[in-house]
């Protein structure tokens, strides 16, 4: 067995058309590649009938490929596609290199751009899970049983010693994770309690969701023109005039071919877009792929069970495209369908903070209520709400404070109707 390369700085590319299928992106592939902080040195690409059940890549090609490896001194060979554990080591044992697919390639940038306490323990889940078909790849001591006085016998082997520990740590994940996930959803629960709506962006990565977060709250969440720039969830609550407050969340990006266990993984994060109000579908407007990725984000929200949820399409980077003005497109009931603007320019962001205002303002009063001194109970809830603008003192020794709500929310803390005044009629 060959001596398993430990860097990874030159790389060698392959893609191949496989039947009928749609061909990757191979801009997208070397953009990915070079997110994990490769270089990229060599491309090979090519078409089969249907994948090769020892190598995916058939005998001749497998030889093409490992004389290119050796011509251009590659580090690692790295495969836009899914490979089964088989045929990593089948190609790892041809060609004497190091062979990783499309998922190890998107778990290990994972790795490197996770940076919360929930992010990191994640993407281990997922990395350990894809691990465990592929332990004995390229260590042949894994093979071996454990030897020595008091070791002697039957034992377990290497491998199983290993896999056995692996179980435990995914054990260990999981349930670190729960508790992180309760406490989310105690989060989500005080948000329900106060009726803070959520808006959740989603998009295919590098579509500039965070440009646009940071745009519309005034955070500094980390945005680079590359894949996979957020990974982290980040929540903001934002202001919007005659509509109160909505909390807006920006998520990870997806992409073609999303690891599944990097879905089931990131569950709990996606939970975010799962339980939002609406989703604000950030989409590159100057990419020539936009159609096919806007398919691929609504792929991901049907299988994490969002693609029910109200969507409004945000057409980004209309700074890259020639005559084309911030504007929006209405559907045939006259409401909000998509928006086109810049995040990085800011021109548009107005746009969107109307159409939220539109969506959630509908239902919304600005109104003043007065209240008998026996109704502190009442009083302090709206308080509790976060919804009291301000307050004066009657002389009836009540209380009188001006609310901004959603009004069925009003109706429900008053159902007598008197309490409720004007603004006008208040002084």
């Amino acid at each position: 067995m060959f001596e398993r390369h430990q860097g990874g700085e030159n790389a060698l590319l392959v893609q191949l058309q496989i039947g009928a299928e749609e061909s990757g992106d191979p801009d997208e592939f070397k953009e990915l590649v070079e997110s994990a902080g490769v270089k990229v040195i060599e491309f090979i690409s090519g078409s089969r009938h249907r994948p090769d059940p020892k190598y995916f890549v058939g005998k001749g090609k497998a030889e093409e490929i490992r004389q290119t490896a050796i011509e251009c001194e590659a580090d690692v060979i790295i495969f836009d596609h899914a490979l089964s554990p088989a045929q990593e080591r089948n190609l790892e044992r041809e060609l004497k290199c190091k062979v990783v697919d499309r998922t190890g390639l998107i778990l290990d940038i994972f790795a490197q751009r996770a940076r919360s306490f929930e992010g990191k323990l994640q993407v281990e889940l997922a990395q350990l899970k894809h691990l465990s078909t592929r332990l004995i790849r390229g260590w042949t001591h894994l093979e071996r049983q454990k030897g020595g006085i008091g070791l002697r016998g039957p034992g377990e082997t290497q491998l199983e010693t290993d896999r056995r520990l692996l179980n435990n740590r995914i054990k260990n994940i999981n349930k670190r994770l729960e508790k992180v996930q309760k406490q989310r959803q105690q989060g989500r629960r005080s948000r329900k309690r106060a009726e803070t709506p959520t808006v959740s962006l989603v998009g295919y990565t590098n579509a500039g969701k965070s440009t646009l977060f940071n745009t519309m709250t005034g955070a500094s969440v980390y945005a680079e023109d590359q894949l996979f720039a957020t990974l982290d969830p980040t929540l903001r609550r934002v202001e919007i005039a005659d509509a109160g407050p909505v909390v807006l969340a920006d998520t990870v990006g997806f992409i073609r071919q999303l690891p599944h266990d990097l879905v089931a993984a990131f569950r709990s994060t996606l939970e975010e877009t799962q339980q939002a109000h609406l989703l604000l579908h950030v989409i590159d407007a100057s990419h020539p792929d936009r159609k096919d990725r806007i398919e691929q984000v609504n792929l991901v929200l049907a299988e994490i069970e969002a693609d029910d949820i109200h969507q409004i399409e945000i057409y980004n980077k209309i700074d890259l495209l020639d005559d084309v003005e911030p504007h929006v497109d209405y559907d045939e009931h006259g409401r909000t369908k998509r928006i086109w603007l810049s995040s990085k320019t800011g021109n548009g962001i107005d746009l969107v903070i109307e159409s939220l205002k539109e969506f959630f303002g509908q239902e919304f009063v600005h109104c003043w209520v007065k209240l008998k001194p026996s109704d502190a109970k009442m009083r302090a809830r709206f308080y509790d709400l976060g919804v009291v603008v301000g307050e004066s003192d009657p002389e009836d020794g009540g209380f009188l404070i001006e609310v901004s709500m959603q009004k069925h929310r009003l109706e429900e803390i008053v159902p007598n109707q008197s309490y409720i005044l004007d603004a006008s009629s208040a002084g």
